[in-house]
């Protein structure tokens, strides 16, 4: 997912690179969070640095009144056209998330696939923070995860890794190329900060393939630290969870899900 600038370069093969992802599991574990933590499930649910829609999608299909909201316009045109083919609309917005706006309140907002890693100060996720809770309503949910230290120093570290698809070609047949997207990290342990070099070969229809580069940053935050600024901005943390079965987070867990309530 993408929050304040970027995957222009990867937009469209974005899912196909992230297949990985059981949108529909984790839309469950949403579902758990609303009948956990709020007395009656949510009519109207943001979804924040929303990317291509896919957990705003996977929820809408649920009867949700969705709001996607996303920093790249690249990624919220993929969002647009998958959205078209469900029954009812949902809006989305291009602005920033940590300083987005909104006609009103909504029940609960999520924010998926470390969104909030991508805010690389403190006061960028404390004015994200901020953001939410004041488009929350009172007792509403605040449900997002983040990379945790260990996948930032184990699995990001300092590794490559290649990753290969074939992708539609988009004409309305059942044709494919393929796209190559090869990924260099470098993380820095006293900034926290890890940088992402990617370069994506598309192949063309001449055989030949173009190739795009892009570069991003994801910055590591702790447990305390996060708790601390949910606080800080008036949020009171429900919990932090090491998989979609709300289960306690060990030392190898590489992401946290993390509730936390709306207190007004």
């Amino acid at each position: 997912m993408s929050g304040c600038e970027g995957y222009n370069a990867i937009a469209f093969v974005y899912d196909r690179l992230n297949a990985e992802i059981d949108y529909s599991a984790w839309a469950d574990f949403v579902e758990r969070c609303f009948d956990r933590y709020l007395s009656a499930r949510p009519s109207l649910v943001l979804d924040l640095a929303c990317g291509t829609g896919s957990m705003t999608l996977a929820l809408a299909q649920r009867g949700y009144d969705m709001i996607g909201v996303d920093g790249s316009a690249d990624m919220l045109s993929v969002a647009y056209t998958r959205a078209a083919e469900l029954p009812h609309s949902v809006l989305f917005l291009l602005q920033d998330m940590r300083s987005f706006e909104l006609y009103g309140t909504v029940g609960a907002v999520t924010c998926c696939l470390d969104s909030v890693n991508y805010l690389l100060r403190e006061q960028d996720v404390r004015d994200c923070f901020a953001c939410v809770h004041n488009y929350l309503d009172p007792d509403g949910i605040f449900l997002f995860d983040v990379n945790t230290p260990y996948k930032f120093e184990h699995i990001y570290s300092d590794l490559a890794y290649v990753l290969e698809d074939d992708v539609p070609d988009g004409d309305g047949t059942e044709h494919t190329h393929a796209v190559y997207c090869g990924w260099q990290n470098h993380y820095d342990e006293q900034s926290g900060i890890c940088d992402f070099d990617l370069s994506l070969f598309e192949e063309n229809e001449d055989g030949n393939y173009t190739r795009a580069d892009e570069h991003q940053q994801e910055r590591c935050y702790d447990r305390a630290t996060l708790e601390r600024m949910l606080t800080d901005c008036g949020f009171e943390v429900l919990g932090v969870f090491g998989d979609y079965r709300f289960s306690e987070p060990t030392a190898t867990t590489p992401r946290w899900y993390i509730a936390a309530r709306c207190k007004k």
